[in-house]
C-alpha cells in the first residue's frame, strides 16, 4: 500500500532514458494506465538522456494522455548533477523512475516530490516497496506497470481511451467501409529473423477470403515494395495505407490504429505493427521466432501467441499457416 494518498489530479513525473519507436510502442499501455490512474493529473514524461518518440512520431497517440514531454533533460549523465535539483527544482506528487542505473536514481531522488518510486537496487531508494517476495517480471512493460501499482496500491488499468483525432477515424472509415469482416495483417518486422515467410501470409489471406473475410494488409514504409506482389496474388485484399486517400498520412501510427479498430482480429509478427494492432483493442495472433514473447509480447485485449519453438526450432517458417488460421478463427469466435 502507498505511504500517502495520491489524488486523481496529482502531478506525476515519469523518467525514461530515451524512447525509440519500438520503446514507445511497448510503453504505450503504461501511458494509458498512468492516465487511467490519474484522470485529472498533470502527467510529465521526461527523457533524461535523449529524445522520445512521444515528442515526435508518436505524439498524436499521447495527446490527452500526457500533459508534457520533456526531451534531452540531461538527467543521469554525471555525478555532478547530485549538487543540484533536477528540472530547476520543479515539484511533483509522484516521481516514477523506470530505469535501474544507481547514479541516475540517486540524481532523480533529488527531485522535489512527495513520493519517489524506483526499482533500482531492489527498491532500496524507493519510498514505497513491493510486498515481500516480489519477483521482477521479465517483460519491461510489466515492470513499468508494477511501479505504477506499487505507487497507487491499485491494479493498473491499461484501457484509457486512445485520443485518436476525428480526422483519422473518418479517414479510416472511408478506407475500410462498414459491412465487412476485415482482418488486419501486418507482415513486416524489424529484421528478417522476425518475419514469417510472406507466402505464408498469402496463404492465410487467401483462406480468409474464401470464408468471407476481407484481408487488410497494413504495410509500413519498409514493406511498400511488397504491395505489387501481394495485390496480384491476393486480389481480394485491401491495402488502405497504399490507397491514394491515405497519401501523406500513411506513416501516421494513429491511422494504423484507427484502421485496425475497424477489423475483427489481427495477425502480426513480433513487430511495431503488432503493437499498433494490440493498441487498437482487437484480438491479435502474435508470432514469435528467435525473440522472447515473455519480454516483447504486445498487451492485446485478447492475445494468442504462436512460437516457432513449439514447432521444433526458432525459425519463423516453422509456424504452419494452418495454425495461424486456426488461432484467428478461435479469436473470431469460430
Amino acid at each position: 500500500m502507498p505511504a500517502l494518498a495520491l489524488g486523481p489530479n496529482s502531478k506525476v513525473m515519469v523518467y525514461v532514458g530515451l524512447d525509440l519507436l519500438g520503446d514507445g510502442l511497448i510503453k504505450l499501455p503504461f501511458v494509458r494506465a498512468l492516465r487511467h490512474a490519474f484522470p485529472q493529473g498533470n502527467l510529465v514524461w521526461v527523457a533524461g538522456r535523449g529524445k522520445s518518440v512521444y515528442g515526435s512520431s508518436l505524439a498524436p497517440l499521447v495527446r490527452g494522455l500526457l500533459n508534457a514531454v520533456i526531451e534531452d533533460a540531461h538527467i543521469g549523465n554525471s555525478a555532478h548533477e547530485l549538487l543540484f535539483r533536477p528540472l530547476g527544482g520543479d515539484q511533483f506528487d509522484l516521481v516514477i523512475d523506470t530505469q535501474r542505473r544507481f547514479l541516475t536514481s540517486l540524481i532523480l531522488k533529488r527531485v522535489r516530490t512527495r513520493m519517489f518510486v524506483s526499482g533500482t537496487g531492489d527498491f532500496v531508494l524507493s519510498d514505497v516497496k513491493p510486498a515481500e517476495g516480489y519477483q521482477k517480471p521479465e517483460a519491461m512493460i510489466r515492470q513499468m506497470l508494477d511501479l505504477l501499482e506499487i505507487a497507487t496500491g491499485r491494479p493498473a488499468e491499461t484501457n484509457a481511451p486512445l485520443p485518436l483525432e476525428e480526422d483519422m477515424r473518418i479517414l479510416a472509415a472511408k478506407l475500410l467501409r462498414g459491412g465487412y469482416a476485415y482482418v488486419a495483417i501486418a507482415p513486416g518486422a524489424g529484421g528478417k529473423h522476425k518475419q514469417w515467410p510472406l507466402d505464408n501470409f498469402v496463404t492465410v489471406a487467401r483462406s480468409l477470403a474464401h470464408t468471407g473475410r476481407v484481408p487488410v494488409f497494413l504495410l509500413g514504409p519498409d514493406e511498400r515494395d511488397w504491395y505489387g506482389h501481394l495485390s496480384a496474388v491476393v486480389p481480394s485484399a485491401l491495402f488502405p495505407l497504399q490507397n491514394a486517400m491515405a497519401r501523406g498520412y500513411d506513416l501516421r501510427a494513429d491511422l494504423t490504429i484507427a484502421l485496425a479498430q475497424r477489423c475483427v482480429a489481427g495477425l502480426a509478427n513480433d513487430s511495431g505493427g503488432g503493437h499498433l494492432i494490440a493498441a487498437s483493442g482487437i484480438p491479435l495472433v502474435s508470432m514469435f521466432g528467435p525473440t522472447d514473447p515473455g519480454k516483447f509480447a504486445p498487451m492485446a485485449r485478447s492475445l494468442t501467441i504462436l512460437r516457432a519453438q513449439d514447432f521444433g526450432g526458432d525459425d519463423m517458417k516453422l509456424i504452419p499457416p494452418a495454425n495461424a488460421l486456426h488461432a484467428l478463427d478461435q479469436l473470431m469466435g469460430g
